[in-house]
Formats: structure tokens, C-alpha cells, sequence
């Protein structure tokens, strides 16, 4: 089997792994142009997959990457669905859409999120915004759709990549203040980071409830691109902080990995490498870096940290979810 590594591209990885896309239904959220959903969307185009539905915020965004796979392969089946991740009534009235719409589901794709978001924001049910709309929505979400989830498991199993980041390193979760004292203990950073190891968090705790019954999860750090919009209101200043905001959190000095930036085409090799090659449920739950499986910091994995995570979200959305 091929072993790819940071320079990989998603070309190269949907080339290795097209039988494990083909016929199959993919469900992606925030592939909006441009973005890493885009980008893995229409690179899943070319390996004949059954159908592509996007789940994401803004149809305007999402008609020319639905375009593209059509040129690509008019065969495949397309469909949006309109979600806004920090809503949740938006959430619960787009899982039954994805559901009439894709009774069963091989994949499922969790790359919508923020970062970095300078002021301190609050979604409509008092959540920080990062927290809400990178892991909240993403956990309800996930967990509505498991029926049709749980169909593909039964079959030839299921999987559910969580897109997270290398800034899991910048915070644990904040388990005593998860809401940041109401703003005041509030700093982008920290904010982004203690997403990003729910992030990861969640996909081990995923795994462990689902793995026999055929649904396996990973959590993915695809690198950094310049050219998607998810940092393009930051400064370099901004990204100076990073380092002095680990160290205040952790202790530890941030370094970034290499390769430090990636093309718009090997931004999206991790995560295809973690939907489609056949050997990484076996790995699962897991943590993916340069197309490489790798262990996360023990904050991100830790048995008691997975189940804190999984009562506290199901505390904030008023709704528990058994296996």
C-alpha cells in the first residue's frame, strides 16, 4: 500500500484509493469556494463516487464547486444543504434534509469552522462561537445523521473525519471555564485551540462507542494554506501570538511542523488519506498529521477527557445520544 507524506497531494491520494470512493456517498460540511471542503469535494469527483452532498451556510458558495463536479462526472448525484453549525434549530432541520437525501452514509466530512475570531462572540444559545461552530454543531450534527451512518457501517463501515489543527497544541479543554468567564479569561488563540482538541476529543470518543458496530472516526490537521479564507482577517501579528499563548496555556513552545505551508492541493491529502484508505479504521480512533497516523498530545486523547467532552456537549444541546 502507498505511504504518503507531507508533500502528498490529494490528486495522488484519490488516484491510490478510487475503488474506495467509488459508488460510495460523501457528506461534507463547510465547502464553500474556497476551501478545503471544495477542494476534497470535487478531487472525490474524479473517482466516481455515488453522490457528494454538501452541508454548509452559504448556497452562493457552494453552486460553482457543485458545477465543477458535474463537469467532472455528470453522473454523480449532488445535493446542498443549507446549515448554519452554530444554530442549533438550523442543524436539526438540516440532518432530516441530509437524511431523506442520503439514507445512507460512508463518509462524513466535518470541515466547516472558524479561527481565531478576534472578539469575544456568543451563538444564539450562549455558546462561544469557535466551540459552537467547530465542534457543538459538528457533534449534533454527527450524531442526527448516525442512522444513515450506522447503515453504511453495517455494510462496508462507516467513517467521520473531524478537520482539526496543530493549534490543539495551543489549549486543553477548559473543562472549569469552557465559556471563558463570560469574556473576560477570553483570547482568540485559546479559543481556537481548545475547538481543535474537541476536535480530536470527539473523534475518540466516536470510535469508542460506535467501532463495533462498523463507524470508526479520526480527527485530521490538514497543514496551512494561505489561499482559503479562514484566516484572511488576520494580520502576521496575529499568528505572533500563537506561540506566547501556548506557553501561557501549556508551558510549551508552539513550533510549526513542516512543511510549514501547503499548496491548495496537498492541503486536502490528510483528510482524503483518513476518508478513504482501507487501512486507517483499523487505526482508529486517530489522529492524522502529514498523511501520517501520529499521537496527539495526551490532553486530546485522554479517557477521562473524551467522556467530560461527550457530557458536556450532550449537556449543551439538552439531548443525549446512546450507543
Amino acid at each position: 500500500m502507498a505511504v504518503f507524506d507531507g508533500a502528498a497531494t490529494g490528486e495522488q491520494v484519490v488516484e491510490v484509493f478510487a475503488s474506495q470512493a467509488k459508488g460510495r456517498t460523501f457528506v461534507i460540511t463547510g465547502a464553500g469556494k474556497p476551501s478545503i471542503g471544495s477542494q476534497i469535494a470535487t478531487l472525490l469527483a474524479s473517482a466516481s463516487p455515488a453522490h457528494i452532498l454538501i452541508a454548509s451556510r452559504t448556497a452562493s458558495k457552494v453552486d460553482s464547486v457543485l458545477d465543477d463536479i458535474k463537469q467532472i462526472d455528470p453522473s454523480i448525484k449532488t445535493t446542498f444543504a443549507q446549515v448554519d453549525l452554530s444554530d442549533h434549530d438550523s442543524v436539526r432541520h438540516a440532518a432530516k434534509e441530509i437524511l431523506a437525501a442520503a439514507p445512507k452514509i460512508d463518509v462524513l466530512i466535518n470541515s466547516a469552522g472558524v479561527m481565531a475570531l478576534k472578539e469575544y462572540t456568543l451563538d444564539k444559545q450562549g455558546i462561544e462561537l469557535q466551540l459552537s461552530s467547530n465542534h457543538v454543531g459538528h457533534f449534533l450534527l454527527t450524531n442526527l445523521l448516525m442512522p444513515a451512518l450506522l447503515a453504511a457501517g453495517a455494510d462496508n463501515g462507516a467513517r467521520v473525519v473531524n478537520l482539526t489543527s496543530s493549534a490543539y497544541l495551543i489549549s486543553p479543554f477548559r473543562f472549569d471555564d469552557w465559556n471563558y468567564s463570560a469574556g473576560a479569561a477570553y483570547d482568540p488563540w485559546t479559543g481556537y485551540g481548545q475547538s481543535k482538541t474537541a476536535n480530536i476529543l470527539f473523534a475518540f470518543g466516536l470510535t469508542k462507542r460506535l467501532q463495533h458496530r462498523g463507524v470508526t472516526s479520526t480527527a485530521t490537521h490538514p497543514g496551512y494554506n494561505t489561499d482559503t479564507q479562514l484566516g484572511s482577517h488576520l494580520t502576521v501579528d496575529d499568528y505572533s501570538a500563537i506561540s506566547p499563548t501556548r506557553k501561557r496555556n501549556t508551558g510549551k513552545e508552539f513550533v510549526f511542523e513542516e512543511p510549514r505551508f501547503k499548496s491548495l492541493s496537498q492541503i486536502t491529502a490528510t483528510t482524503l488519506v483518513a476518508a478513504l484508505d482501507p487501512d486507517i479504521p483499523g487505526q482508529s480512533p486517530a489522529f492524522l498529521q502529514n498523511s501520517q497516523v501520529v499521537e496527539p498530545e495526551a490532553h486530546a486523547r485522554d479517557a477521562e477527557s473524551v467522556e467530560k467532552l461527550w457530557k458536556l456537549s450532550e449537556k449543551l444541546l439538552g439531548q443525549e445520544f446512546s450507543y
